[in-house]
């Protein structure tokens, strides 16, 4: 109940995130009993306030009943790189940052940011092919409905019916 007197003049969803951000900070597992614990809130309070922190990306379920903050970082700042004629390189970030970097620098920078790069194809790649997976699935169900509607409207007659039957005389084979 401390908590919750404490942050009086917080939104309930607000408070909610600080003790999921504090709770977690200090290793504890964070869930919706913990919380009503924790911030003196009814059960009912805090599934909503967890439900829309959810749907806002403030947190996230890392399974059932347990929770964690999601990272907040600030704004990505315009990051530009300048090659000048003689090989250096001048990196700016933002406003204020700004790096002369000979070409052995830039190459050492380069190497200790590939991991990065990596890790952004990896991303990039896994999307894609989440995309392309769920056309196919889509495809699939299409083509198994046209196929049960050819055959006569009957689902028992369509294609994993007779998949089912040339897999059961193949083994009846062996």
């Amino acid at each position: 109940m401390a908590y919750a007197v404490k942050h009086a003049r917080k939104s309930t969803a607000h408070i909610v995130l600080e003790a999921v951000q504090d709770l977690h900070a200090k290793e504890q597992i964070v869930t919706r009993e913990t919380l009503a614990e924790v911030t003196g809130m009814k059960l009912v309070v805090i599934d909503d306030r967890l439900s829309y922190l959810t749907d806002n990306g403030n947190v996230r379920r890392v399974q059932r009943g347990v929770y964690v903050p999601v990272e907040q970082h600030k704004p990505a700042r315009l990051i530009t790189r300048t090659l000048l004629p003689d090989g250096t390189t001048v990196l700016e970030i933002g406003d204020e940052t700004a790096l002369v970097l000979t070409p052995r620098e830039a190459r050492m920078v380069g190497e200790l940011m590939v991991g990065s790069a990596q890790q952004y194809a990896a991303i990039q790649i896994g999307q894609e092919v989440e995309r392309q997976n769920n056309a196919l699935r889509t495809r699939i169900s299409e083509l198994r409905r046209g196929v049960d509607q050819l055959i006569g409207g009957n689902p028992g007659v369509g294609l994993d019916c007779q998949f089912r039957a040339a897999d059961d005389a193949s083994s009846d084979e062996n």
